[in-house]
């Protein structure tokens, strides 16, 4: 009897884990909320990816709510995101976007290709920004208030869908704040 229940005790194991894996799978890695939220931009300085000998930082994004784009070269699904991001850019949103993991080369020749919709690029060929700011791919995007801290995280594509529903009523929402 002994003998029996002690092959059950690894068949018991067993099932409890595949339950707790069969829900794994359901989830969805990019609905994960940034650790950052409400709290300050990482600090960083870096050049931009016009111009090596220009630097800038953290500063950049105080003043005004700004949203920021994680992308690449490299990135297909950036590549699908650009017309939207020229949209937010027409419609008065500023933009500054962070060239992950990139060469500089590569990435302003994306932006000739595909457009600029940013007032700066930052450039992080080492992706040590991307590192501070928890970005695991791209495209990313996060929403600065005008004193510097996320109030919004965008994980992955955005959608034409995105920009109506939810990325404006946010810029909106931290403008008026």
């Amino acid at each position: 009897m002994k003998r029996r229940l002690l092959l059950l005790i690894p068949l018991a194991i067993f099932a409890i884990l595949a339950v707790f894996l069969y829900q794994g799978l359901s989830l969805n890695p990019s609905a994960r909320d940034s650790a950052l939220l409400a709290r300050e931009f990482p600090a960083f300085q870096l050049s931009t990816l016009e111009d090596p000998d220009a630097t800038v930082d953290e500063s950049l994004l105080t003043g005004q709510v700004t949203l920021v784009n994680v992308w690449g070269e490299w990135c297909p699904t950036c590549k699908q995101e650009m017309p939207q991001l020229l949209e937010l850019a027409e419609r008065g949103v500023r933009l500054v976007g962070v060239d992950y993991k990139d060469t500089r080369a590569k990435g302003q020749a994306f932006l000739e290709e595909f457009g600029n919709p940013f007032e700066v690029n930052v450039f992080d060929p080492e992706g040590s920004l991307g590192f501070d700011l928890g970005v695991y791919g791209a495209p990313e995007t996060f929403l600065v208030d005008a004193e510097g801290i996320i109030r919004y995280h965008h994980t992955g594509y955005i959608t034409p869908e995105d920009v109506e529903r939810t990325i404006l009523p946010e810029v909106k929402k931290w403008r008026s704040e």
